[in-house]
């Protein structure tokens, strides 16, 4: 038996995060959404995340933060970073630690999907 591939968010904004939610709920995948990064890291949920989608700027630790802090650790799940505040910097730092997208909000949908698919197929 497969499970169904996980795919977080993490986003301060609360429609962002609901949007997304039914986004990727509407592809069969589950979702686990959290407010912060550090609600993410201390969940637990890192280790079981086939893809992650997080907001760069927030509260606390930013997207970016959380990401090198996954690293770190030894385990960062693919991930696309989402940002209302695009930054050449950011969007440097993001991709060169490995990040798989950097996307302007509004987010195109067709984008994320496109992106959750290459990552997880259609397991």
């Amino acid at each position: 038996m497969t499970s169904v591939a996980l795919v977080s968010i993490v986003d301060d904004d609360e429609s962002v995060r609901k949007a997304l939610e039914n986004l990727i709920r509407s592809m069969g995948w589950e979702v686990l959404s959290f407010e912060s990064a550090e609600a993410f890291l201390d969940s637990g949920a890192a280790r079981r995340t086939r893809c992650l989608i997080s907001d760069v700027t927030m509260p606390g630790l930013s997207g970016i933060e959380m990401h090198a802090q996954l690293i770190s650790q030894g385990w960062a799940p693919p991930t696309i970073f989402i940002t209302g505040y695009p930054t050449a910097q950011d969007k440097a730092v993001a991709l060169a630690n490995g990040a798989l997208a950097y996307v302007e909000k509004p987010i195109d949908s067709n984008v994320i999907l496109a992106t959750v698919q290459n990552v997880i197929g259609t397991s």
